[in-house]
């Protein structure tokens, strides 16, 4: 599957004005967003990964197959560089939410199963209801809770989220799995469908 970094956004006036439909992901720093978008493009290279939290600064528009964008924003919460500098990222990443961007067809918000849902993702789940925007979560780092324990983790992870199960699911971007869901979510949303490098679905 082709993909590519086709814009590397600072400013709304540098956001793709081509139409083709977007998927933003977005979660805490250091929640594994560059790996999560490396294993649904099946490209190891194409977001960079860092162990420093708050490396993504600016919106990075992947380009697939000249038919979507998937949209890396931001990590919010902590993050190795200054206050000031993460509050100038909230004004351009809630421009870029806003359900007045036609092309943005949802979200999908990353959050560390170990964790759960916090303060900071319930906000964006509130917000990106009030604004009409289309959300699921993914659960990422499956694969550091034992199977037994993932039923659980999920159950209380979801403790007093209005989000239904049916719109979560636990990943592994180093396994692999529970990468053909969020496919079939960005499918129905895009009609576009992720494909493996050897061709075959995810």
């Amino acid at each position: 599957m082709r993909s590519e970094l086709f814009a590397n956004a600072g400013t709304e006036a540098e956001f793709p004005r081509d139409g083709l439909p977007e998927v933003a992901v977005i979660g805490r720093s250091n929640v594994g967003k560059s790996s999560f978008v490396n294993a649904l493009t099946g490209r190891r290279k194409l977001a960079r990964t860092s162990a420093r939290p708050g490396k993504t600064r600016r919106i990075h528009f992947y380009r697939l197959e000249d038919a979507m964008y998937l949209v890396d924003l931001p990590g919010y919460g902590y993050a190795a560089v200054a206050k000031s500098e993460r509050a100038s990222w909230r004004p351009m990443v809630e421009g870029y939410l806003r359900g007045t961007r036609v092309a943005l067809r949802g979200v999908i918000l990353l959050g560390d199963l170990r964790r759960g849902v916090e303060v900071e993702e319930l906000e964006l789940l509130e917000f990106l209801d009030s604004e009409g925007v289309p959300v699921k979560l993914v659960w990422t780092k499956a694969d550091k809770l034992k199977r037994s324990q993932l039923a659980r983790a999920q159950r209380e992870g979801l403790a007093g989220v209005t989000i239904l199960p049916a719109d979560t699911t636990p990943v592994s971007s180093t396994h692999g799995t529970g990468l053909g869901v969020v496919a079939a979510w960005i499918e129905a949303w895009t009609g576009f469908r992720l494909l493996r490098p050897d061709g075959r679905p995810l």
